[in-house]
């Protein structure tokens, strides 16, 4: 069964077309990533799914429910963690979810025992009796995905959940949202890293300039990429670089310590690592020069244009 179907969108304001014929498939519990570049269509499609802008052109199911015919039953079966913080900051941190559930009909017992499991998974119970303003910027946005699970939706819309978020705290927020989807949750995770995308999901569309450009599953998507370019910091300076690294691979000093080298996807890391250790270079750190996935997306994007 599929749990959001697309067919035919078309979003325009006047005369500008921002979202240009997007068809769109998500089964029963996938994880799948929609990726985006700047002003892609993202945050639109978001909205329509869930009614709160006008359509030109559509034909969406939430599992087996069109919202244009029954969007009241559709959206029991869905919420949207979005971006920005939108509960009352005054409220007492337990009475968020709480008097969420009452909107979807949970009885307060069964919505107390929720939002304790929740809490407690996600380092908030000790919060519950503090006024949500007093919360730290990642306990926020953790208490809006307690909120949003509250009745316990079928399909949950997780707008970059962990923007803003240091790296411990991203590892946590993964861990979590894994396991969501392992008890049977549907996710679609909206963000612009495709490190994230590929730690987490199975499926992943790519939207630019108001289309998809890719729809494909992340194991395809990742033998796209031919190349990176890692940067290593060495223990040293380096004034020549070895031999056998300028005879096999396009690489070059950058600064003192810096060396920078163009891997392919046949290349093995280990072999780059042996050509240091024969020269009695350590390497202290390694990186990617930019973001794979705006490597990602000038190659597709040269490929569709």
């Amino acid at each position: 069964m599929k749990a959001l179907k697309i067919r035919k969108l078309v979003k325009m304001y006047d005369k500008l077309e921002v979202l240009k014929w997007i068809n769109l498939d998500i089964e029963s519990w996938d994880f799948f990533s929609l990726l985006w570049h700047n002003w892609a269509g993202k945050t639109t499609i978001i909205w329509i799914i869930t009614d709160l802008v006008s359509k030109n052109s559509w034909d969406i199911d939430i599992f087996w429910i069109n919202i244009g015919k029954n969007f009241s039953e559709a959206k029991k079966m869905i919420w949207v963690v979005p971006q920005e913080f939108n509960f009352d900051i005054f409220s007492k941190v337990i009475d968020v979810p709480v008097i969420q559930a009452g909107y979807y009909w949970v009885p307060r017992k069964i919505a107390l025992e929720r939002t304790e499991k929740y809490f407690k998974k996600l380092w908030l119970w000790e919060k519950r009796n503090n006024e949500a303003r007093e919360l730290s910027g990642w306990m926020k946005r953790r208490l809006m995905i307690v909120r949003a699970l509250i009745h316990e939706p079928k399909l949950l819309i997780l707008d970059e959940p962990t923007a803003w978020v240091d790296v411990e705290l991203r590892n946590t927020m993964w861990k979590f949202i894994k396991e969501l989807n392992q008890n049977w949750t549907t996710i679609l995770l909206t963000t612009h890293y495709l490190e994230e995308a590929e730690a987490l999901c199975n499926k992943i569309a790519i939207l630019s300039k108001w289309k998809i450009i890719e729809n494909t599953t992340m194991n395809n998507i990742l033998t796209k990429l031919d190349e990176e370019i890692i940067i290593f910091d060495t223990n040293k300076k380096i004034d020549k670089l070895p031999e056998k690294l300028i005879k096999n691979y396009k690489s070059n000093i950058i600064w003192k310590n810096k060396i920078e080298i163009t891997i392919l996807k046949k290349d093995n890391l280990n072999n780059i690592f042996k050509i240091f250790d024969e020269n009695n270079i350590e390497v202290l750190s390694l990186r990617n020069k930019s973001n794979r996935l705006e490597q990602l997306f000038i190659k597709l994007t040269k490929q569709n244009s």
